[in-house]
């Protein structure tokens, strides 16, 4: 997709230059928007109590979006231009904008901050981008770690258009690789509660009953045998709030750092009914092992509670992951994702998780772990829907929960206590491993509408225990009294993982984050389900030649079976004493838009174990923001070389190392003798490049 290659009246994706501001870049991708009709938002000089804002003439205020200091008003379609005009004419109004919507993303509304993302070329020097921003009335905010020549910039009062149109038009420019405008868009948990309540937590361990299956537990109570966590280990839980008062997150060293993004203080309390969300969460993976109540998978292991401000725009994804890093968070879970069908992670959102996983915990990285999702529906993948209410959504859709198919993080689905599919669990190629949660029928919230079942209903029984799990004290939470056992979806199952990798590194501390996450896929429970969906009519219950399943990933996480790996890994620090290396000088062309790719293989005789690896690539493309790069093991283990961030640039020449590439750690402790193949994908049309060699350097 090159950019340069823009006409003057039309983008890369045939849309006309009169909809620039229609058009946002999102992470490589370009998504096409349509501006609601009916709400628009505005940020005053200065804040105004609720009382005065209700009396703004123009239009009917509804709520504030608090970190990007907006406020949200409503009117009819027929006097919306003319209301955002006069809001402007306002002399106590900084800024007035459309709220937007995402084509296909029905319900999905997009609010824009007065930041924009801008990642120059190699070679562009500080005077060239003081100028390129003050032809746009743009401000340098700050520098963005672990994104090379990238900045964020504020849009100033003196500029003549909107966040949208200034980006796409920087992106045209051959000194910027990206541009691209923060948006806000609400968050959503991952959660759907059943209607049956247990008492136990067969979710741990279990002998069998009504409605569970043998081995449908993470196998906890031998992992305790060697450890049930330690304070040092501290889990960050990021969601709704927490109810600190709970008996269960009592005790010495037990809640650390917590922090409330939401009221920018550090009590991240519940605010009443309809926020006990991360106290259920929470409590699944660190609950206190106090002699009553519920226990957690990871009792010993200390609680970071991050209240999220319910929206996720680039300064808010930066804020959970910085504080974590900052405070020393171990283990990140995160039971939420994108309230929309179809939404990539920005540039900004994806370099703070894998700030996060490459940087935290003193450079061993922070394990991350997120939601797959409760739709029935791929994490990235397309589903033909119909009969859905009011058609919200119809026909071939596209769907992409962003934060899910990070390479960087663990995503989690959930099975039941029968051992089997939850019937709401999202799917796909993304997911790492999965979990216990409850079953119920699959659907999602839409800021607009409200929840909604996916389409069809489905007509058969759905069988399968709740969790318990701890609650907002007394009558505001769930359920009546401390505890719930109606908490369920992915994000319960999220938590549970979360308290397993608590676990594993309580266990050994020296691991490092991707080792973390391949021990817990390779000893997860390869649990099948050879039944279809009860929705979709589709089969993803099986194991292909990888060990991998569309509905279960890896398999079920067992935590037994990964602390006893985290052990035997513990004495393996030996560094490389010898190296040996191959090179491949044929050159190959890249197939242009073709999801398959091409691969280029070297082949090493040498049986050793790998302590150190180095790649070294020389290429070329007419635009390399459209490849991805992945080294496969002879194992067939993939790993992420580079991701679509190189943006306009043509020519590549470079190594990537395990400092600079950390992904590669997991390949760390395998046999050098086999077949190594660099993977080269080409995801959009238009440009064509060509491989022309690479380099392998093992030490063994």
């Amino acid at each position: 997709m090159n950019n340069r290659n823009l006409s003057s009246d039309s983008t890369n994706n045939g849309e006309p230059a009169s909809s620039m501001g229609l058009v946002l870049q999102r992470g490589g991708e370009e998504l096409v928007l349509a501006k609601a009709l009916d709400r628009f938002t505005v940020r005053f000089v200065t804040d105004f109590p609720v009382q005065q804002l209700s009396q703004v003439s123009w239009a009917i205020w509804q709520r504030s979006i608090i970190q990007a200091k907006l406020e949200l008003f409503q009117t009819t379609p027929e006097q919306i231009e003319t209301a955002i005009a006069q809001a402007r004419n306002d002399n106590n109004v900084v800024f007035a904008s459309h709220v937007y919507t995402v084509q296909n993303n029905p319900e999905t509304y997009v609010y824009l901050a007065d930041q924009i993302t801008i990642q120059f070329a190699d070679g562009v020097d500080s005077v060239k981008i003081n100028l390129i921003a003050a032809q746009f009335q743009l401000v340098l905010d700050k520098p963005i770690p672990g994104l090379p020549n990238a900045f964020v910039f504020l849009v100033s009062k003196q500029a003549t258009e909107n966040p949208l149109k200034i980006a796409n038009q920087l992106q045209k420019m051959p000194e910027v690789l990206a541009a691209e405008a923060n948006v806000l868009i609400e968050s959503e948990p991952h959660y759907k509660p059943s209607d049956t309540l247990y008492s136990q937590q067969w979710y741990l361990n279990h002998n069998g009953g009504s409605d569970l299956s043998l081995g449908s537990h993470i196998a906890v109570e031998q992992a305790w045998d060697v450890t049930r966590g330690v304070r040092s280990v501290v889990v960050a839980v990021v969601d709704d709030s927490f109810d600190l008062n709970h008996p269960d997150f009592q005790g010495s060293g037990k809640v650390v750092a917590p922090r409330d993004l939401r009221e920018n203080d550090f009590l991240p309390l519940p605010d009443g009914k309809g926020s006990s969300h991360g106290t259920a969460c929470a409590g699944l993976a660190v609950a206190e092992e106090n002699g009553a109540g519920i226990v957690g998978v990871a009792p010993g292991c200390a609680l970071m509670p991050i209240r999220t401000t319910g929206f996720l725009d680039d300064e808010s994804i930066e804020q959970i992951f910085n504080w974590a890093i900052e405070k020393g968070a171990s283990v990140i879970s995160c039971s939420w994702g994108a309230s929309a069908v179809y939404f990539p992670l920005s540039l900004r959102q994806k370099a703070a998780i894998t700030r996060a996983v490459t940087q935290g915990r003193n450079g061993k990285g922070c394990v991350v772990l997120f939601a797959a999702g409760n739709a029935n529906r791929p994490v990235s993948g397309t589903v033909y829907e119909q009969d859905w209410p009011n058609n919200v959504l119809q026909g071939l859709t596209d769907w992409l929960g962003g934060f899910a198919v990070h390479p960087d993080v663990i995503t989690v689905s959930a099975s039941n206590s029968m051992g089997k599919k939850a019937a709401y669990s999202n799917w796909g190629t993304n997911i790492s491993v999965c979990a216990p949660s409850n079953n119920a029928p699959p659907g999602m919230s839409f800021p607009g509408k409200g929840f909604l079942y996916t389409q069809p209903t489905i007509k058969t029984s759905i069988i399968g225990r709740g969790m318990l799990t701890t609650d907002q004290i007394g009558a505001a939470g769930y359920d009546v009294g401390n505890f719930t056992s109606n908490f369920g979806g992915t994000s319960s199952a999220t938590p549970v993982v979360a308290g397993v990798a608590a676990l594993v590194l309580s266990a050994n501390p020296n691991l490092t984050a991707q080792q973390v996450k391949r021990i817990l896929e390779t000893t997860a429970d390869k649990i099948v389900d050879n039944e279809p969906d009860p929705q979709l009519g589709l089969y993803g219950g099986t194991y292909d030649t990888n060990g991998h399943s569309q509905w279960f990933g890896y398999g079920k996480v067992n935590a037994a079976k990964a602390v006893q790996a985290a052990l035997q890994m513990r004495a393996d620090n030996i560094n490389a004493s010898q190296q040996i290396q191959g090179s491949n000088s044929n050159p190959v062309e890249i197939p242009d838009g073709n999801l398959q790719g091409v691969k280029s293989a070297i082949a090493i005789s040498e049986a050793s174990t790998v302590k150190d690896i180095q790649v070294t690539v020389n290429l070329t493309h007419n635009f390399l923001g459209d490849l991805e790069i992945y080294l496969i093991a002879p194992n067939n283990q993939q790993v992420l070389l580079q991701n679509r961030t190189l943006g306009c640039r043509t020519e590549l020449k470079t190594t990537y190392t395990l400092r600079s590439q950390p992904l590669l750690k997991q390949l760390i402790s395998q046999s050098a003798k086999g077949s190594w193949q660099l993977w080269l994908i080409d995801y959009a049309t238009q440009d064509v490049g060509k491989l022309i060699s690479w380099e392998l350097r093992l030490g063994i």
